[in-house]
């Protein structure tokens, strides 16, 4: 992480706070200016994940709510690295997702969609990176659902993808999305990002040379963090 120059963080990258296409942000969006606060010693220290707190069926979403039977949809593989903008690993990292079925649903007692739930999957998981940045899901391709956005948008099929650094205050939460789906550019939650590419960085794509044949195909979606780009901490030289 040393002798690199440092670079300020492009704050356009990201979407702006107040999106009023996107109608839930024009209530959640900040009115006043943002503060910074100092990090408490909870939020600095921790939590340290090691494989022994892990399930082996942690992150196999086909197989880790079942009661008796196979969840029903499109099975997929979801694998990836996650790693710095140099392209080297982030080993010992812990990935959790969660996402709606195949129908579209989610296992949440706020989700009133009509849809139906399936018994035998629960959506979620988690995984650890290994020593090359590696990690992989077993799961259900899920489906695109409904919100009450401008009358009645629909969301493209998208997992939830939490990251954790050293402490809960490095978590990064974004979603990624399907080569191809044609609810990608319709999506007002998608269109909020300014930047095309960022976008693009958002999209698994198919990986054909991962698909198990005869049982599921195969999506591949990195994780880049910002190495020498990272924002400096005076309290911590050494880099976050």
């Amino acid at each position: 992480m040393s002798g690199g120059d440092f670079v300020r963080r492009d704050r356009a990258w990201h979407p702006p706070a107040f999106t009023p296409q996107y109608k839930t942000s024009v209530l959640r969006s900040p009115r006043r200016a943002l503060l910074s606060l100092e990090q408490s010693v909870g939020e600095k220290t921790g939590p340290v994940f090691t494989p022994d707190r892990l399930d082996p069926l942690d992150n196999d979403l086909l197989a880790n709510f079942q009661t008796g039977g196979s969840p029903i949809g499109e099975r997929i593989i979801l694998h990836g690295r996650v790693l710095d903008e140099f392209a080297r690993p982030v080993p010992n990292t812990l990935i959790e997702i969660w996402q709606a079925n195949a129908a579209g649903r989610y296992r949440h007692v706020n989700d009133g969609y009509l849809a139906p739930l399936d018994p035998h999957f629960g959506g979620c998981g988690r995984a650890l990176t290994d020593g090359e940045g590696r990690y992989h899901f077993r799961t259900v391709k899920p489906g695109p659902y409904p919100w009450r956005n401008n009358g009645s948008d629909w969301r493209a099929a998208h997992i939830h993808v939490s990251v954790f650094g050293e402490a809960f205050a490095q978590r990064l939460v974004t979603q990624l999305y399907f080569e191809g789906d044609p609810l990608i550019p319709l999506c007002p939650i998608v269109n909020t990002i300014p930047d095309p590419l960022a976008i693009d960085l958002l999209i698994a794509r198919l990986d054909m040379g991962e698909m198990v044949p005869f049982d599921c195909l195969a999506y591949r979606f990195d994780v880049v963090l910002r190495g020498r780009r990272s924002t400096w901490f005076e309290n911590r030289p050494e880099g976050n």
